[in-house]
């Protein structure tokens, strides 16, 4: 049990750790379980229909179509961001179980912390790793 009190000896440093580690494992398995350049090209397609959709202002039928091929590629994008969230969610819930039973008594707000140093965490981590 020598994490566990170097963790509520240090609660805030031990959970940004935490939350940088917890970040890092799922951007790694993110990008290890993902076409990144499918991504990437439906995102671009994206960022397409979106320009077509503000041009096509008075077009109702025009504007309908963009709106299913954006549709359809977002429905895409959320299919191939399952697949790793598949393999994370259930540990990630489990860790989240047992910080809080450490953090409990010393960070009330833990939780806060360390969704801040996720939040910050996977910005970094995405441009550096170069995920989509």
């Amino acid at each position: 049990m020598m994490i566990k009190e170097l963790m509520i000896a240090n609660p805030k440093v031990s959970i940004i750790i935490l939350g940088f580690l917890v970040t890092l494992v799922m951007t790694i398995i993110t990008k290890k379980f993902t076409d990144q350049n499918r991504m990437r090209e439906l995102k671009k397609i994206q960022k397409a229909c979106q320009i077509k959709l503000k041009d096509a202002k008075g077009d109702i039928k025009k504007q309908s179509e963009i709106q299913k091929e954006m549709m359809a590629c977002s429905m895409e994008l959320m299919k191939h961001s399952f697949k790793p969230m598949l393999y994370t969610m259930v540990p990630i819930l489990l860790l989240i179980m047992w910080v809080r039973n450490v953090y409990a008594e010393v960070l009330s707000g833990w939780i806060w912390w360390y969704i801040g140093a996720a939040m910050i965490s996977s910005i970094v981590l995405r441009k550096v790793l170069k995920v989509v």
